[in-house]
Parts: structure tokens; C-alpha cells; sequence
């Protein structure tokens, strides 16, 4: 089959790579240089959206309106913008296998493409239960959520089973955001994770009861403490009950399953370093192999702020690791030498009404101050963690724009706290001193 050659190559159609797209443009190419390589049919795009506006009943959001870079409020790269630029956005091709020694990619149809340089932006794939053997897992109309064609098959299912019981199965982002969603489209909800409380990895139980008793309230049902083992279907092939564990089990027209994600790193495996399951890189998003970055998911990359090797599965930080990557590429081209990344964690989550973000690090004590009894008409509230004497992570519910950028500037700023009780009382006010 035909071989094709660039300069630099992105492989993976997410966000990071529209946002590398966009850096590469404003950096300087020339036509024909750059290649975007994705699977998926569309242009990237701000793939957040799938659990949120695209699936509402009314005024979904729907492509074109959030092709990158619309969600940090950029322009909007629609097909064209690629051509006009020059670049090669190269969809429905998979790539199969990676020679990063010999700088070529092999798609499934057969094709070869060579590169000089290498932008690995590959990011996650959801983790399902067929992978762990779970009984009936198989069956039609147990959804998973990561890319558009995803959410359209789920979209076709709102419509096939319309005002019926819907299941999720997991309590993490993807659980909360769908779970908020079926119920807007009239669906009987609920949801069951094995963990004490929802967003475990992040939320303290503090925080979680406002959302488990605001979602209560709403008519979703919670289910803590045990997990899916099994599922049985009609004579059609379609999901009609989930077993659970504790012997529960639950009529089901729809299944949602949200249990995580992983770094789509297979492709490099044995090829270059790795860390914490990722890509090991450097604060230029270099791996160890000369000529070859990784953005966004796939990265294991050195946290200034904590002096630590981390890797993120955010929207922002794909955003960010793209363009300090081309940043970099660039700058070493030119000789030139550029800041070293120095990200600050920030995680955000929208349902119904509300509206969260978080940043820093959830580590050490923490305090809860604000109102945060689910029945309020109007509630806020938010959490600190402090650590060593200082606040190292801040969280607020239903902020404005300045108190969101207020609790942001603790986290980066670590303002030293000697009395927790003084703190929760002083509150988003503490926030708004730094």
C-alpha cells in the first residue's frame, strides 16, 4: 500500500490533538508538514460535551458546534481549518503498529506512514466489564461512553426505550454525569458503585452526601457498597436485569457502565520508558525516545508543584500538554528554550443545576465549610485540604467566576493554616484574602 511522509505526526483524534493542531499552526507550518491520524469519522473535538449537552433532550449540542478549541473558548476548528492550514487530518484509520525506531506507523488497512517527529496523543479507552468475564456482559444495550459514536448508539437506545429503567454502574465522573442526564431524559435511575460514597478518588463523604442526597431528591437511586456480577437478557439479546453481589437484582432496559479508563499505550510497549502507566516524559512532554513526545492521558510527567511524577486524566491538562509539547518541539528547532510545564490540577464536573471544580491536591485534612444541605434552594459550599500547616487543594460548589479563580489561587499560592475551626468558618472568604 501507498507510504506517506510527514514531518510531524499526531496520532490519536482527541483533544489534545486538535489543540497540538491549533499550536502547530500558530507556531509556523509549512503545507503538507503535519499529519493528525485518528480513528474516529469526525474532526477532534471537546469530547466533554458527550456526557453532557450532547445527550439532552432539549437543544443537544451536536458537531459542529463543539469541535476544538470552542471549550476553552478558542475558535473553532471545523474540517477546513485543517485544509486551509495544510494539515492532513487523516480519519477512520487505526493505527495497528508503531515502529518508533524506524519512525513509521502502520494503519489496519496496511498503510505506512513516516514521520521525523511524533506527537502520541492516543489517550484512554474505557475500561469494560466483558474484560474482567463478567457474566451476560455481552449482552445489547449495556453502554459505554468515550467517543461519538458512543453516545449516538446511546441516544438511539433513549428513543427505543423511552420513560424506561436505566442502570449505571460505576460512581465516578461518567456515573454522576450520566446519571443526571437519564433522568432528564425521563428514565428510571439507579445507580450502583461498590465504594462508601460517590467520585471516591476525589469527593471526601462530606461532599459526597450533598450530591448522593441532591440526587436522591431527584428521584435516582443509589446503590452503595456492592457491584454488577452478572447480567440477563431477552430472546432479542437485550439486557433486562443486573445481579448484583448482595443478591439484589435489578430490571434494567438501559445499562450505563462508567468503572474508568486506560492509557492507550500498547501500541509502544517495550519501545520506550514508562511510569505510573504511562508514557515516562520530561516537563517538555519528551519521552525517552529522541523525537517522540506524549500528550495528555498517556503522559507521566514530572509535577512541579508537588515534585512528583504524575499522570491526568483531565480535559485541561490535555489541552495544556498539547501545546507545551509543540511549544517545545518548536523551540528546540529554533534553539530557543521555553518554561518547564508547571500544572496546577484542576478537575470540573456539571449536572443538573450544579456545578463543581477543584483544585490542587485532595490530600491531608480536610475542612467543609458553606451550605451544603441538598434540600437548599440555593446551595454552596466547598472543602479545603491542608497539608504540612498549608492549604494544598480547595473545591467549590456553585462558585462564581472570581471565586472559582479565588479557591484556584490557593491551591497554586499553599497559604500556610493554623486553626481548621477558624478556616471553616472563615470559609470562601479565606479564599478571597490570598
Amino acid at each position: 500500500m501507498a507510504e506517506k511522509s510527514f514531518k510531524y505526526v499526531i496520532v490519536g483524534g482527541g483533544v489534545s490533538a486538535g489543540y497540538a493542531a491549533r499550536e502547530f499552526a500558530k507556531q509556523g507550518l509549512k503545507p503538507g508538514e503535519l499529519a493528525v491520524i485518528s480513528k474516529e469519522a469526525v474532526a477532534p473535538y471537546e469530547r466533554p460535551a458527550l456526557s453532557k449537552a450532547y445527550l439532552f433532550p432539549e437543544s443537544p449540542a451536536r458537531l459542529p458546534g463543539f469541535h476544538v478549541c470552542v471549550g476553552s473558548g478558542g475558535e473553532r476548528l471545523l474540517p477546513e481549518w485543517y485544509k486551509e492550514k495544510g494539515i492532513e487530518l487523516i480519519l477512520k484509520t487505526e493505527i495497528v503498529k508503531a515502529d518508533l525506531a524506524a519512525k513509521i506507523l502502520i494503519s489496519a488497512a496496511g498503510e505506512t506512514f513516516k514521520y521525523q517527529i511524533l506527537v502520541i496523543a492516543t489517550g484512554s479507552s474505557v475500561i469494560r466489564l466483558t474484560d474482567f468475564g463478567v457474566q451476560g456482559a455481552d449482552a445489547k444495550n449495556i453502554f459505554y461512553l468515550r467517543e461519538i459514536d458512543d453516545a449516538d448508539k446511546l441516544i438511539e437506545a433513549f428513543k427505543a426505550k423511552k420513560n424506561g429503567k436505566a442502570v449505571i454502574v460505576g460512581g465516578g465522573y461518567i456515573g454522576l454525569e450520566l446519571g443526571a442526564v437519564l433522568e432528564m431524559n425521563n428514565f428510571d435511575v439507579s445507580m450502583v458503585y461498590p465504594e462508601p460514597w460517590c467520585m471516591p478518588r476525589l469527593f471526601t463523604s462530606g461532599i459526597a452526601a450533598f450530591y448522593e442526597g441532591y440526587y436522591k431528591n431527584k428521584g435516582i437511586k443509589i446503590i452503595k457498597g456492592t457491584v454488577a456480577v452478572g447480567f440477563t437478557s431477552d430472546s432479542n439479546g437485550e439486557v433486562k436485569e443486573v445481579k448484583l453481589k448482595d443478591g439484589r437484582v435489578l430490571e434494567a432496559d438501559i445499562v450505563v457502565v462508567g468503572v474508568g479508563g486506560r492509557p492507550l499505550t500498547t501500541l509502544f510497549k517495550g519501545q520506550v520508558e514508562e511510569e505510573k502507566g504511562g508514557i515516562k516524559t520530561d516537563a517538555f512532554f519528551k519521552t525517552s525516545v529522541t523525537g517522540v513526545y506524549a500528550v495528555g492521558d498517556v503522559a507521566t510527567f514530572p509535577l512541579k508543584l508537588y515534585n512528583e511524577l504524575r499522570r491526568v486524566e483531565h480535559v485541561d491538562h490535555a489541552r495544556k500538554s498539547a501545546e507545551q509539547a509543540v511549544k517545545a518541539i518548536k523551540a528546540s528547532e529554533e534553539g530557543k528554550t521555553i518554561e518547564e510545564y508547571d500544572y496546577l490540577p484542576y478537575f470540573y464536573s456539571r449536572s443538573f443545576n450544579l456545578s463543581w471544580q477543584f483544585y490542587g491536591d485532595n490530600v491531608g485534612d480536610s475542612v467543609l465549610f458553606g451550605d451544603n444541605n441538598p434540600e437548599s434552594p440555593n446551595p454552596k459550599f466547598g472543602s479545603y485540604w491542608i497539608k504540612d500547616g498549608k492549604v494544598v487543594g480547595a473545591f467549590l460548589e456553585s462558585g462564581s467566576p472570581e471565586e472559582n479563580k479565588a479557591i484556584a489561587k490557593v491551591a497554586r499560592v499553599q497559604p500556610p493554616v493554623e486553626n481548621l475551626d477558624l478556616l471553616t468558618k472563615e470559609g470562601l472568604s479565606f479564599a478571597a484574602k490570598i
